[in-house]
């Protein structure tokens, strides 16, 4: 899949002197299309990958959703999803415009470890990315975290509530999950558009601060 790197939000940043009423070239900032950023959405089988990008999407959502077959179902842990029948093989891709001057392109990767030779492709040009973790099964998101702690790669972990529950702290998590202290643990609900768009300005502030640093 071929992937142009995405340019850093910033750099092409306008001063206020530059926007003014009658400044030169403040026309051209107001029709100029939005800031092209893609981020990856990664995380564990099961986690709410899907949902996240379905959730906030202003397109529809492109996604690659295969059946669980009787092979699948006895590789992959589905004793917390029993209603799951289905699952990513390839990716997910949707978009947002998250104001005029900044477009997320998002990437869900697939969740088992027999596709991980897709990630280095799908990261390709990513700002950073959102780590979706579910309490009930920490360890199956240690990959993802692994993956961009390893590439320096800067991400945030999100918690997704499952009906609005958070069954342990958030400091608990980080712990558990050995992850930097200035890497964010942030709570959200999948299926919620709002919630999601939190998460993901958490992931882009965090690059950018990083970026800026």
């Amino acid at each position: 899949m071929d992937s142009a790197p995405f340019p850093t939000p910033g750099r092409h940043s306008v001063t206020a002197d530059a926007t003014a009423p009658g400044a030169a070239g403040s026309e051209d900032v107001a029709t100029r299309p939005p800031l092209p950023v893609k981020m990856v959405i990664a995380g564990g089988f099961g986690v709410g990958k899907t949902t996240t990008v379905a959730s906030i999407s202003e397109i529809e959502p492109l996604t690659t959703e295969a059946s669980i077959t009787s092979v699948a179902a006895g590789v992959d842990d589905l004793s917390h999803t029993p209603q799951k029948t289905t699952t990513t093989v390839a990716m997910d891709f949707g978009c947002v415009t998250l104001d005029p001057t900044l477009k997320l392109y998002l990437f869900g990767t697939p969740g088992q470890e027999r596709f991980g030779f897709m990630w280095d492709d799908l990261m390709e040009g990513a700002l950073g990315g959102l780590v979706i973790v579910d309490t009930r099964r920490l360890d199956d998101c240690y990959a993802a975290v692994d993956y961009f702690e390893h590439r320096d790669i800067p991400f945030a972990v999100a918690v997704n509530a499952f009906d609005g529950q958070l069954e342990h702290d958030l400091q608990d998590i980080r712990w558990a999950l050995d992850v930097r202290e200035n890497v964010p643990v942030t709570v959200f609900d999948a299926r919620e558009r709002g919630s999601v768009r939190d998460a993901l300005l958490v992931v882009l502030e965090h690059a950018l601060a990083r970026a800026t640093s």
